[in-house]
């Protein structure tokens, strides 16, 4: 059976915060776990065993920050996840920029001959009821990129929103309000993840 190589290329969310992160030198300084199932990757790899995915994931990283490391991380690569955005609200940056900076991800990833497939953003516990509205502004612009590019989209953001509160996830689906937990991570893997048409 042949693999197929999966860079997943994102912040926190990609990386598996808090209960792991793929830096061991980043889980000693956070003080995060390495528990593997804290990634939504971990579950994906479980359903569809071709899928090697490498965890590209950096906490606290803005969507220009995640661009720059993009072609790097992807040598090898059959397939690109691109996640990323929550920073860029939480740090006060432009809703705009971040989109457009995704939007060169994407392209960039095209030109290199990969599959790409682009996450929303999650719902942010902590940050609501005050980002909520730049979350969802977000998030239909990367619906309306996705389509514009003909990518598929993962519904990150609507496989863990609480549907009796919307704009959180569901207090089991998270580990502190701002990331998922392991029960999260794992809907994410199973539910919310599918892999481009690959040519």
């Amino acid at each position: 059976m042949t693999s197929i190589v999966v860079c997943a290329l994102g912040d926190s969310i990609t990386a598996g915060s808090p209960g792991f992160d793929p830096d061991p030198a980043e889980r000693k300084r956070r003080g995060f776990g390495g528990d593997p199932e804290s990634q939504w990757q971990h579950w994906a790899a479980l359903r569809d065993t071709r899928l090697d995915f490498r965890n590209h994931g950096i906490y606290g990283q803005r969507t220009d920050e995640i661009a720059g490391r993009l072609e790097g991380c992807a040598a090898g690569a059959n397939v690109l996840v691109v996640q990323g955005g929550i920073n860029d609200i939480a740090q006060g940056r432009s809703v705009d920029s971040a989109v457009e900076n995704l939007r060169g991800m994407v392209r960039c990833g095209r030109k290199l001959g990969l599959g790409v497939v682009l996450a929303d953003v999650l719902p942010w516990n902590n940050g609501w009821p005050g980002t909520e509205p730049e979350i969802r502004r977000l998030n239909e612009l990367v619906h309306a990129l996705a389509r514009e590019e003909g990518i598929p989209i993962l519904p990150f953001h609507d496989t863990l929103e609480d549907p009796d509160r919307p704009g959180r996830m569901r207090d089991e689906w998270t580990a502190e309000g701002d990331h998922p937990s392991v029960a999260g991570y794992r809907r994410l893997g199973e539910r919310a993840f599918r892999l481009p048409e690959l040519t």
